[in-house]
């Protein structure tokens, strides 16, 4: 069943399913609580809304001036919870704390120097995190607002702070919602989350100065503890490989559109669908090197923000646009690449656009 306000969750549903199969005590009573609490949620669609009572603690906004503040839900789940850090402030010296903070900063920066945007609305809106949340919570979400993050359980997960993409990846939810909306269920729901894997990864590489060649292109690197057999949650150069793990079984991304998965679950397969375009993001950037930013990156925000995108698009619907804007904004070379890149994973551009 398929639910266009199911939340913007990090860690999707089948793995949690394959926690409570397969998990030890502890971890199938986290897993549940997880899940169970997921199921209680509704995203908040439309483009991103201050919550009332953040938006007192907060100044007024600047362009190119991100305006954090990060908040302690103290282990429940009530929002935002106590306010721990604002914007200027000095480190606290609580780690999850500091790690949100430096990640909704890393995020601002990353779309203001890089695209020119001014925050998620391009209208200055001030970014808001609450850490601690909820008893071994094994997820981070945007639920319209602002982020959540748990702290994991601290066997299969750790503190979801840690990962800068993660973060990244679900602040992209916002802009997403500002721009297109896409409709999260089916290919559309798969784009809106290999869009947020795309500048999520995005913000990771321009934190750590990485070339397409350079980085890693993994997607969670830092949230799975020693104990599990994998690198992370999701490969977007490998799609399909991230984990092969006896508790979460094997990462089911695929890699083309031979190998779409057609399900029920997940929304139609929005967790699981996105590698398919995550790897075209992947084979682009490759192709035309140096930083991904600079030309794919480009040309990933220009086809979000054409007004033509339809909220139910289709991978072969957003391609054409990208190929469309690297002609525009680029060359031939350029064009060429995003082709084949699409090309590679199934997805043909040689017929008009549907």
């Amino acid at each position: 069943m398929t639910d266009s306000l199911a939340l913007r969750n990090f860690i999707p549903p089948y793995i949690l399913r394959r926690i409570l199969a397969n998990g030890s005590a502890h971890q199938r009573a986290s897993a549940m609580n997880t899940l169970t609490h997921i199921r209680t949620l509704r995203h908040q669609p439309g483009p991103p809304v201050r919550p009332p009572a953040a938006a007192i603690l907060l100044q007024t906004n600047q362009p190119g001036l991100a305006q954090r503040s990060v908040y302690d839900a103290l282990g429940k789940t009530l929002l935002p919870g106590m306010p721990v850090r604002l914007e200027g402030q000095p480190a606290s010296g609580d780690p999850a704390v500091d790690e949100a903070y430096d990640a909704l900063g890393a995020s601002y920066d990353f779309f203001w120097k890089v695209l020119g945007r001014n925050s998620l609305d391009n209208k200055g809106f001030a970014l808001i995190g609450s850490v601690h949340y909820g008893q071994n919570y094994e997820n981070a979400f945007w639920n319209g607002s602002q982020m959540v993050f748990g702290d994991g359980d601290g066997e299969i997960f750790q503190r979801f702070t840690r990962s800068l993409d993660v973060v990244g990846h679900e602040l992209t939810h916002g802009v997403i919602e500002s721009e297109a909306g896409l409709v999260y269920a089916d290919q559309s729901g798969a784009l809106n989350e290999s869009l947020s894997d795309v500048f999520g990864v995005m913000i990771k590489q321009h934190i750590l100065g990485h070339t397409a060649d350079q980085a890693d292109w993994l997607i969670g690197a830092d949230l799975l503890t020693p104990r599990i057999n994998g690198v992370g949650l999701r490969s977007m150069a490998h799609p399909g490989t991230a984990y092969d793990d006896p508790l979460l079984g094997k990462d089911p991304q695929p890699d083309h559109m031979g190998k779409f998965v057609i399900t029920q679950e997940d929304n139609g397969g929005v967790h699981i669908n996105s590698g398919i375009p995550n790897r075209a993001f992947y084979l682009v950037a490759q192709a035309l090197g140096g930083f991904a930013w600079e030309k794919a990156g480009r040309i990933w925000y220009d086809a979000l923000c054409d007004r033509s995108l339809n909220r139910e698009a289709s991978f072969s619907a957003f391609a054409h646009l990208t190929l469309e804007h690297a002609r525009k904004r680029f060359s031939a070379h350029e064009a060429r690449a995003v082709q084949q890149g699409w090309a590679d994973v199934g997805v043909n551009l040689t017929r008009e656009a549907p």
